[in-house]
Formats: C-alpha cells, sequence, structure tokens
C-alpha cells in the first residue's frame, strides 16, 4: 500500500497551476480514497491511473513524440499503471518501450502535471475496449537527442524530436493541444496556465 499512499500525499501536496488541474485533482484524490489499490488496474473499466512523460532535451527546446497509432496523431508517451502504484516508474518504463531512448532521467520524482483524459471507444489487438477516463499523472523528463530512436509497432509508427513551437501543427488532437501540450510547454517556460 506505500505506492498508493505515496500517491496520495503527492496529489494532495501538488498545487494546481490551473482550474482545470484543480478540479482534476480533487476528483483523482476522491477516486483513489474511495477505490484504493483497484484503480491501478486497466479492469477497473471506468477510471484507472496512468503515467506520461514529457520529455525534452538538455536546452528544453524540444520535446520527444511518438506517432501514436490509436489517437493517429503525434502525442506524448505513456501508459498504464497495471498494478503498479509508482506512476514515475511506470512513465520512465513507458517513455523507454515506446521510443527505444536509453539516456533518459527524471527532471524531478515530482508530478509536473496532472490530467483527467476521455479514451473513446477502441480497438486494441483485435478486442474492444469501451470508452473510459484515465487519471494521468506526468512527470517531466530528460533525454538525449542523439540516443537512437526506435518505433514500437504495436503502438506507434514514428518516433522524434520538434521543436515546441510546432506542436500545434503535428498533433491533431486539439483538446490536448490547447489544454495539455499549452499547459505543459507554459509550465516549462515558468508560465501557469
Amino acid at each position: 500500500m506505500e505506492g498508493q499512499a505515496d500517491l496520495l500525499q503527492s496529489l494532495r501536496e501538488y498545487v494546481p497551476s490551473c482550474e482545470q488541474e484543480a478540479s482534476d485533482r480533487k476528483i483523482m484524490i476522491s477516486c483513489l480514497e474511495s477505490c484504493g489499490r483497484t484503480c491501478f488496474f486497466r479492469d477497473s473499466y471506468l477510471y484507472h491511473f496512468t503515467a506520461s512523460s514529457w520529455i525534452v532535451n538538455r536546452e528544453r527546446t524540444k520535446t520527444l513524440l511518438v506517432y501514436h497509432n490509436i489517437y493517429d496523431s503525434w502525442s506524448w508517451t505513456g501508459g498504464h499503471a497495471d498494478g503498479e502504484e509508482n506512476l514515475l516508474e511506470t512513465a520512465v518504463r513507458e517513455a523507454k518501450e515506446e521510443t527505444g531512448i536509453e539516456h533518459l532521467r527524471p527532471v524531478s520524482g515530482e508530478i509536473f502535471s496532472i490530467e483527467i483524459i476521455t479514451v473513446d471507444g477502441h480497438e486494441k489487438h483485435g478486442e474492444y475496449v469501451p470508452s473510459h477516463v484515465h487519471f494521468n499523472v506526468t512527470y517531466l523528463m530528460e533525454a538525449d537527442e542523439n540516443d537512437a530512436l526506435r518505433v514500437k509497432k504495436d503502438e506507434n509508427s514514428a518516433v522524434g524530436w520538434f521543436d515546441m513551437d510546432r506542436i500545434g501543427e503535428i498533433s491533431t488532437e486539439k483538446w490536448m493541444i490547447e489544454r495539455i501540450y499549452g499547459k505543459l510547454i507554459s509550465k516549462l517556460s515558468g508560465g501557469t496556465r
């Protein structure tokens, strides 16, 4: 239970940067308190915890993105906790699996961003996955731009570094651009949203 208690404490201590985070934080804390360990598994069909990485280069001018097969868009890395209560470990694991990057380090062990993300129903590995909600915790990561990159064919079809000001051009997910990626870029530059 230590991981669950740690996440609950981290969420309680997290200072929201905007109204979206303040609202989402309340819901995430309430659900974690009421559902306990079950919300770390994807068979908690309505909602479950996920972790993402906002991967930047040393100069903080570029971000590493994957072309996500299901969402048909360039996006950040991330994935399901699948029972892992340490979401930082989940974020690191998913980032490495999805990009092939080897030299990746958390800038901090602290939560960088939180967001509740709706996921439309879709097919995955030949099975239907019903619409549900991700309680997502994002961590800021730094990676070496010179590391070799590798596609994870069952999840993405491309991996690449992009100037952050190009996100609006390359992502097709309007809500993610406006509410999430814009917020992350603003936070990185010391602003709030």
